[in-house]
């Protein structure tokens, strides 16, 4: 039952989020919310996990939290749940859009999905950094605004805008390096217990 419903919730997932895999990060949240199958927290830790590994995004996580709901079999049946709309989806408009190349209503679709796109990846972006630069969940508790901000995100956050941006040396370093980085310095804070 377990793996149809991780097939049934990856497959909403892949029907719905038009843009790409960061794409997939507001329905991702939600879907934890109401599986219970991770936390925000760990949906924060999918995302990196996911971002430094090679291939999408969307795929990377589905096959992440099938792995952790139901082993090697859930993680094959969320990335299959993930993938089979789009590959419907692509044969259909294959078939289809040759005789409607040239289609004003086509043309119309396409554009009108271009915001919606837009939005969708502007609303994971926005969870991204609610994650990983704030602790609403804390300051709720205690309503102290220095509970709010979480200054280690922030400082590294900070630290590698200046190193990719503004510092000539390591301006042109490639993106690997500062992923690397980042890993290290989320051990060292993590160890030394900050």
């Amino acid at each position: 039952m377990i793996l149809l419903r991780l097939f049934l919730e990856f497959f909403k997932v892949g029907l719905f989020a038009v843009g790409g895999g960061m794409a997939t990060v507001p329905f991702l949240s939600k879907m934890g919310a109401a599986t219970g199958w991770f936390s925000q927290a760990q949906l924060a830790d999918m995302i990196a996990v996911s971002e430094s590994t090679p291939g999408p995004i969307g795929v990377n996580m589905a096959t992440y939290v099938g792995f952790a709901t139901a082993g090697v079999p859930g993680s094959v049946i969320a990335t299959l749940g993930l993938i089979t709309p789009s590959v419907i989806v692509v044969l259909i408009v294959a078939r289809v859009l040759t005789a409607f190349r040239d289609s004003k209503l086509v043309k119309n679709i396409f554009y009108g999905l271009r915001p919606a796109s837009t939005g969708l990846i502007a609303a994971a972006g926005i969870g991204v950094v609610r994650i990983c630069l704030l602790n609403p969940d804390k300051y709720a508790l205690t309503g102290m605004l220095s509970d709010l901000i979480q200054w280690k995100g922030i400082l590294l956050a900070a630290v590698l805008v200046v190193l990719t941006r503004f510092v000539k040396p390591t301006k042109d370093l490639h993106p690997v390096v500062f992923i690397a980085l980042a890993a290290a310095a989320g051990i060292l804070f993590r160890f030394a217990g900050a």
